[in-house]
């Protein structure tokens, strides 16, 4: 069993401490839980992600980060990943003069500590591809590189398939996909956390990705707090009435 712990955590941008972005977030989440977090824009959701992640641009003023008992926000960006955590980005750069293969396999040795036997990663990213609809000719073109905007979430979902880490926050993945791309990608995050256990953060605006990746609990995201939490009858509520009760409460 894995556990995130998120302890009254504050978090500022770089260089600019006197303007909290979170502003005391607590959120607790093991193995095997799907967390959607929600909230309108400027709340706080992504910067959440990033901070956890290690981000330069942002700055935890206090606070705690755990996994496992362990201080994240000791660690590198690198330790971090080998410890388990994994960030699907809301905009998956561009790395040009790297392919898509040599990137996740390098990824896979740096997480691991060893570099994977290439007869069986072969296989296994041939089969995590098929599983993504993802062209095979893809493994062998640039990360991200002209790729769409469905084709880099599929991708992003791929690393993670890959790399099967302890916890997934997944930045927005349901953004600027279509019916057929969301379905998939959401079978895709399903699969990895039905054969691993793996625990999701899904930030989110929309609750249309929830119907495919059922969420334990819904989170809202108001002004850099959870200002509600519940079941996925709060995602449904949120769909109804909107933030605006949120908004108006001064939250």
């Amino acid at each position: 069993m894995t556990t995130l712990e998120i302890r009254d955590l504050h978090v500022s941008v770089a260089d600019d401490d006197a303007t909290e972005i979170l502003r005391g977030v607590d959120l607790t989440i093991s193995s095997g839980e799907t967390h959607a977090i929600m909230g309108p824009n400027g709340s706080g959701k992504s910067t959440l992600a990033y901070a956890i992640a290690g981000h330069p641009k942002y700055t935890v003023t206090s606070g705690q980060v755990l996994l496992d008992g362990e201080d994240v926000l000791e660690m590198g960006v690198d330790e971090r990943a080998q410890a388990g955590l994994f960030l699907a980005m809301q905009y998956p750069v561009e790395v040009p003069g790297v392919t898509v293969s040599n990137f996740l396999r390098t990824a896979k040795t740096a997480v691991d500590g060893e570099a994977p036997k290439l007869r069986h990663w072969v296989k296994d990213m041939k089969g995590a591809m098929e599983a993504l609809r993802m062209d095979p000719a893809f493994a062998e073109r640039n990360v991200n590189e002209g790729f769409s905007g469905g084709e880099k979430k599929r991708h992003e979902i791929l690393q993670m398939e890959l790399l099967q880490p302890k916890i997934a926050i997944l930045d927005e993945t349901d953004s600027g996909l279509d019916v057929d791309a969301l379905k998939v990608v959401s079978e895709g995050v399903n699969r990895v956390k039905d054969a691993t256990g793996l625990g999701v953060m899904l930030i989110t605006h929309y609750t249309r990705i929830l119907r495919y990746i059922q969420p334990d609990y819904v989170h809202v995201f108001i002004n850099g707090r959870v200002a509600e939490s519940g079941g996925r009858d709060l995602a449904d509520r949120l769909e109804e009435e909107g933030y605006d009760r949120f908004l108006t409460a001064g939250v």
